[in-house]
């Protein structure tokens, strides 16, 4: 009990720093895609309204990460293959440092090892690839530590490339890896069982505290997921939330342990459907999509044990516009917004009841596979073609679109918006766009 009050307390007392205008990881200083941050654009273009651009040597997908005066990238430089950890003047958008990590951009043509986004507390900055490589700096650019948890652990059993962000939290780093029980195009342990697991570090030497073995009853690529897990609080006590292999688990941050598990979304057993959507909280819920055009499951917070459909408080099943595949929804203003990448839509949804507010269709017709951006009373979007949708958050309203890159060569745009210090930071193939007033 005093450690969850303990935890409690810490969850206050660092609110603060977070919300005075970082945003130290994927999904922002809440873990749920939003920010307090007021006074963000809503009108510019590729040369006006921008505070500096600066130009990247390779495509990534990593949304970035902004603590003070340091925007931090995964990146690759795709003319010698090799994956790099870079970190930009907020402002000025000078390259502050770059330092390559490891030689192999890519298993296949989808996409790459440097799709997992950085995260920071101020004093380190951590990169994780889908390779397995880890890599630890100061905001000095000083190497701290590196190591490759495939060297470890045996390789990742992926069909396709494995991307995950790092979670720091409550002074400990996560990182999630939920993969196939066996070998599947020459990755993994051949001939014999390869195990999904939530692996505890110290952030400060890389040295592993824990490593949970998270089952499944999933099959084949079922199993895989390409989650982050996501803390939350509720009824006073921090779980750890993790998506993925047909279930919804919460664990115990101090030790790994399983709190509880939901699931499954996958009575059939389709062998077909990883997972890409993290889960979001808010309101005593916790939203799970499940992949493709399949329903949105609300699940309450606080349960114990091996959870039954009665812990649900609500499913879209009757509600096909409330979906999404790629794009893990936001939670802002009391409410739930889901961008549906395969509907080609996007939703206001009431955590407790499911009431939907509005939907409104999303602009163009490329695919959106980036997360939204919910603050100052918009939603920010972008797609495949690197265009940029704003949203009026109380009605859905269309602002404004905004082209901001033109791929070629099969490239797209897949890196979330993200903002900090009254700006937006918006990553498109090949540069990185810093939007509005200059410091």
């Amino acid at each position: 009990m005093l450690r969850h009050l303990f935890l409690a307390s810490w969850l206050l007392t660092c609110v603060s720093p977070l919300q005075a205008g970082n945003w130290p990881q994927w999904r922002g200083p809440f873990f749920n895609g939003s920010t307090d941050e007021t006074g963000l654009p809503e009108q510019w273009s590729r040369t006006d309204g921008v505070a500096w651009s600066v130009a990247l040597p390779g495509v990534a997908a990593s949304t970035p990460v902004i603590w003070e005066d340091r925007v931090l990238l995964t990146g690759t430089d795709s003319a010698r293959d090799m994956l790099q950890a870079l970190c930009v003047s907020r402002k000025t958008g000078q390259i502050l440092w770059q330092h390559d990590v490891a030689k192999g951009i890519s298993k296949d043509y989808r996409s790459n090892f440097a799709s997992g986004s950085p995260v920071t507390d101020g004093q380190v900055a951590i990169f994780f690839y889908g390779s397995g490589e880890l890599a630890a700096y100061g905001l000095d650019g000083k190497p701290r530590w590196a190591r490759n948890i495939e060297d470890d652990y045996g390789s990742f059993a992926f069909f396709w490339t494995f991307s995950t962000s790092p979670l720091l939290h409550g002074g400990m780093l996560y990182v999630q890896v939920l993969q196939r029980d066996e070998a599947v195009e020459g990755r993994g342990l051949a001939g014999r069982f390869n195990e999904s697991y939530l692996l505890a570090l110290d952030p400060q030497t890389g040295k592993t505290l824990w490593r949970h073995v998270r089952p499944s009853q999933a099959v084949a690529e079922s199993r895989e997921a390409f989650t982050t897990p996501i803390p939350y609080t509720a009824g006073g006590v921090t779980q750890l939330l993790v998506a993925g292999g047909d279930a919804l688990s919460a664990h115990d941050p101090e030790t790994g342990k399983e709190l509880w598990r939901w699931g499954t979304w996958n009575p059939e057993r389709i062998p077909h459907w990883r997972l890409v959507t993290s889960p979001v909280a808010g309101d005593g819920i916790i939203l799970a999509c499940a992949p493709k055009r399949d329903p949105i499951y609300a699940v309450k917070a606080g349960g114990s044990g091996v959870l039954g459909d009665d812990c649900l408080a609500g499913v879209s099943r009757e509600a096909k516009e409330i979906s999404a595949d790629v794009p893990t929804p936001a939670c802002y203003d009391g409410d739930f917004f889901v961008l549906s990448d395969v509907r080609k839509n996007l939703s206001r949804v009431e955590p407790k009841t499911g009431k939907i507010k509005w939907t409104v269709p999303t602009p163009g017709n490329a695919k959106y596979e980036a997360s939204p951006l919910a603050a100052d009373g918009k939603l920010y979007t972008i797609n495949f073609d690197g265009q940029a949708a704003i949203f009026r958050a109380a009605d859905g309203q269309l602002l404004r679109t905004i082209p901001m890159d033109e791929p070629a060569n099969g490239e797209v745009v897949r890196s979330s918006i993200s903002a900090a210090h009254g700006q937006l930071f918006i990553r498109v193939t090949r540069h990185l766009y810093c939007v509005g007033k200059g410091p």
